[in-house]
């Protein structure tokens, strides 16, 4: 008897965090309760939108690669997860409608909630570390 694999509720989910524990963390939270199929991880803002750049130039109608859900530290050098979005908004105009962003952060910042709600009041703001309960909600 052939066992039914539990499906996913994303396909491709990213986690861009540039402490590579908490990324290891968060995928084996990720994996552990099935909630995507594919993980992309990336320690860096900068190498996170050239990867994304890639995979836009790679997908097609019937072979999309895109992450769907997009977890997001905001305390990270050279490029913060603010202007990450900021990016993200300006390279891919169409794909941001589709993308669930996650500010998964260890920020108690007022100000950072409130900043992330004026760019857009889709973004979700959650505190580390990721839990099933934090993506129960999702």
């Amino acid at each position: 008897m052939k066992r039914k694999e539990p499906s996913q509720k994303y396909n491709y989910a990213m986690l861009l965090d540039d402490n590579e524990l908490d990324n290891f963390i968060n995928q084996k939270t990720i994996e552990a309760t099935n909630f995507a199929n594919k993980i992309y991880i990336n320690t860096s803002s900068k190498s996170a939108l050239e990867f994304l750049n890639n995979l836009e130039t790679s997908s097609s109608a019937e072979f999309d690669i895109f992450p769907e859900i997009i977890f997001i530290d905001i305390n990270m050098p050279m490029i913060d997860g603010f202007q990450f979005i900021e990016n993200l908004e300006r390279t891919f105009p169409k794909r941001i409608k589709q993308i669930k962003i996650v500010i998964l952060t260890s920020s108690l910042s007022i100000n950072d909630k409130e900043k992330a709600a004026k760019i857009s009041t889709d973004i979700l703001f959650v505190n580390k570390p990721l839990t099933q309960e934090i993506l129960n909600q999702i």
